[in-house]
Formats: C-alpha cells, sequence, structure tokens
C-alpha cells in the first residue's frame, strides 16, 4: 500500500513525499482511513512505529477543508514537553502546504509568548494537560469548537497522575467530537478512559511489545551495583560508541551520572524534570548533532525523544514498570535500523529484570564482564552465568574520548572477557 491510496490530499501526499515516505507504516495504514471516516480510534502503537503521523496527517486534511480565519478545531494532550514538541513538528513538516496555524503550549517556558500566538488564533493546539488548565483559568483559552481532541500516549498521562486534568479539560470539551486515543498498552485504567471519553471506537492495534522488540539487538549484564558506572564508561570507550541514550530511574541519578561520564572524558548531559525547558532543548540538539556522546535521561523526560539512527540505549537502572523497558529500547532500532540495547542489572534488579523477560516473550542473553561481577549470586533458580566471548560489537580497547589508543580500564582491566550464558 502507498500513502495515495489512504485518500489524503494532494498537499500532504506532497509533504509526505518530501519526507522521504513513500509507504505508510502498519499503524498508518489502519488508522489513516478510519480517523478520516470520522470514527472514534483506540490504537495500541509503540515508539518508532510512526504513530505520530497516525494522526496528525489525517488531523490536517480534515482542518484543511475549513476556510475563514484560524480558531481552535483541534487539540492534542501529551504527557510532556519533548513530546509535544514532536507532536508540533511533526505538524509543520506535513502542513507546510497548508494555510493553518498550530501551537505548542507546555510548562517550563514564559506563558506570555503563548498568550499573544493564541490571542491571534490557531487552528491546532499541542498541550500538556498541566499548561492547558493553566491557559484555561487566565481565560486565554476556550475550547467550545473542538472539533478533534487527540489523547497521544494516554497511559504515560495516566502514570504521571493526569487523571483529574483530562476530567477537567474534556468538560470543557463538546460532546460532539471525534477523540483518537494512542496507548502503548490497553490496560484497565486506558479501557475505562475510553469507556468514558470515546463513543464506539475502532480498535487498533499493530504492535504488541514482543513484536516492536524483536528488532532490536538485547542483552543483559550481570554487575556489581557499585561499579555500574565504571562498566558503562568502558563500554563506551571501549566500543566507540559515539551516540547513547542512558536511562535512569531518579532525576538525582541522571544528573550524577552525567557529571561521572563527563570526567570520565565523556561528554554527557542530563534531561529530566527539574531541567529548565531551554536546558533540555540544548541537551537535545547536542545529542543529535553529535556534540555530546551521552544522553542520561529519566524515563518521563525520555518520552516524545525522537532521534534518528540512534545506535545504543543502555539501561543502566532496571524500570520499576516492566512496560517501561519496551519504550526505552524502543528509541533505538527504528524503521529497520539495526539498535542494540543493554541493560545492566545488579543483583537487586534480578526479579525486576525477570519480570520484563516475561513481558517481551524474547530471548535476552545474559553476560558477565571480568572484574565487574556481581558481588552476590544470582538466584538459585537462574542458570549461573559462564565464560564466553565479549559482547556484540565490541573490539580492540579505545579511550573513552575515542581517540584509538589502547587503555586500562580498571586496574583489573587487562584480559577481561566477557561471559555469554550457557
Amino acid at each position: 500500500m502507498s500513502f495515495d491510496q489512504l485518500g489524503l490530499s494532494a498537499e500532504l501526499l506532497r509533504a509526505v513525499g518530501e519526507q522521504g515516505y513513500s509507504q505508510p507504516t502498519p499503524i498508518q495504514a489502519a488508522a489513516i482511513p478510519v480517523v478520516l471516516a470520522g470514527r472514534d480510534v483506540m490504537a495500541s502503537a509503540q515508539t518508532g512505529t510512526g504513530k505520530t503521523a497516525a494522526f496528525t496527517l489525517p488531523l490536517l486534511h480534515k482542518l484543511k477543508r475549513a476556510n475563514g480565519p484560524s480558531r481552535l478545531r483541534a487539540l492534542v494532550l501529551t504527557p510532556t514537553r519533548e513530546l509535544a514538541a514532536q507532536v508540533h513538528e511533526n505538524l509543520r513538516a506535513y502542513g507546510r502546504h497548508l494555510n493553518l496555524r498550530s501551537l505548542e503550549v507546555f510548562g517550563g517556558v514564559n506563558i506570555n509568548p503563548q498568550i499573544n500566538k493564541l490571542e491571534r488564533g490557531v487552528d491546532i493546539l499541542i498541550a500538556t494537560p498541566g499548561r492547558l488548565i493553566d491557559h484555561m483559568e487566565r481565560g486565554t483559552v476556550r475550547l467550545d469548537q473542538i472539533d478533534t481532541l487527540v489523547l497521544d500516549e494516554a497511559d504515560r498521562m495516566l502514570d504521571m497522575g493526569f487523571r483529574p486534568a483530562i476530567d477537567r479539560i474534556v468538560k470543557k470539551l463538546p460532546r460532539k467530537r471525534q477523540t483518537l486515543l494512542f496507548s502503548a498498552t490497553f490496560s484497565r485504567e486506558i479501557t475505562a478512559l475510553a469507556q468514558q471519553y470515546l463513543q464506539n471506537p475502532e480498535r487498533i492495534e499493530t504492535s504488541p511489545p514482543n513484536t516492536t522488540v524483536e528488532a532490536i539487538d538485547q542483552k543483559a549484564i550481570q554487575v556489581d551495583q557499585g561499579k555500574k558506572r565504571e562498566l558503562l564508561s568502558w563500554m563506551i570507550g571501549s566500543n566507540n560508541w559515539q551516540q547513547v541514550l542512558v536511562f535512569t530511574r531518579t532525576k538525582h541519578g541522571a544528573n550524577r551520572l552525567a557529571r561521572q561520564l563527563d570526567s570520565d572524558g565523556l561528554p554527557a548531559a542530563a534531561i529530566h524534570g527539574n531541567k529548565s525547558q531551554g536546558a533540555r532543548t540544548r541537551a537535545l540538539s547536542d545529542f543529535k548533532s553529535q556534540r555530546l556522546r551521552v544522553l542520561v535521561a529519566t524515563d518521563i523526560a525520555a518520552r516524545g525523544l525522537d532521534i534518528d539512527q540512534l545506535p545504543h540505549v543502555v539501561n543502566f537502572e532496571i524500570p520499576n514498570v516492566p512496560e517501561d523497558y519496551v519504550h526505552r529500547i524502543g528509541r533505538t532500532g527504528r524503521a529497520g535500523r539495526d539498535g542494540l540495547a543493554v541493560s545492566l542489572v545488579s543483583a537487586m534488579e534480578y526479579h525486576q529484570f525477570e519480570d520484563i523477560r516475561r513481558l517481551v516473550k524474547v530471548p535476552i542473553p545474559t553476560e558477565q564482564v571480568e572484574g565487574f561481577e556481581p558481588l552476590e549470586s544470582p538466584p538459585k533458580n537462574k542458570a549461573p552465568a559462564t565464560r564466553g566471548n565479549r559482547g556484540k560489537g565490541q573490539g580492540r580497547r579505545q579511550s573513552a574520548r575515542g581517540d584509538g589508543q589502547s587503555q586500562r580500564p580498571s586496574r583489573r582491566g587487562r584480559g577481561r572477557q566477557a561471559k555469554q550464558a550457557a
């Protein structure tokens, strides 16, 4: 199937072609015709599947048909400012040949420029719930003419405690509207949300977690908790990895790890909710342009990160929620490209990682690196690791700066060998 078979306008097809796309992804092929038909949609789609274009393209097509001055007709709610920025970028790219105005509003930045743009009129508003309620309380936005509501990454919005805010926002919308809900999973909470706000929705499932992760090369390394940072620096330097996204569970941990990696000669920065929007934007820009070698992120801050051809993702800490593992590693291996996801698993995280194995239903080989072995043994029901070859992509050791010179990663660095699980 090609895009010109989906019923999109000539202007949109031209923009899609200019972006280098000719065939829709499965979620796009399934969702676009349904949205164009005016149906409510409840769709499950993972990161990297083209989910954003699955609703922005038909949304732009529908808005194109109206004439007259700009008025707010479509609202996209997102959990984070990064995702709002990604959706806005997507709208601008595909709507470049249309006379439509879009605006992103989120917290952490001056609200006055947003108010000025709202006063001039917009057709599409992309917003985080908290900042949108701020505008509602100020009377700077009206939602009574909204034709289409999009709840993007609805599962994450619920995880972040936005359900009361969503309820408050939806009460201000017209009862007669089209509602599109996109979520990584159809949990009980998501189903309840859909039952309350969607009318006879078309249910679309194109990528359960296990199919998303099958295309990504995954491995786990059992490691002593106190040696994780040293192992991470050695892995990046010895493999000459130039672009690595690293996940931590906490903001404080992200800051600390970024400082430590930077002191190891690996240019790094952290992004999380306490960082200003300017700092987060600069860090992401520097990472995309490879001025930064390592980006350390929390799960919430990483939602919506759109990084083309990201080759390596490292779980420095195992997520508490198994589904977050799928979101994390989905940042790599996009659009058929190769990707490697490495999880550093300490003894206290064994059981969490077993929950992840059960979720993804694909083998995740486990190994150890000599000198970094966990001080505690794996649980007795786990097969012990045995010596084997070093993990994928490891070649001659290089310095952390990638200058190609041999180095000793630690006092016991010589002769380290990975241990492949039996």
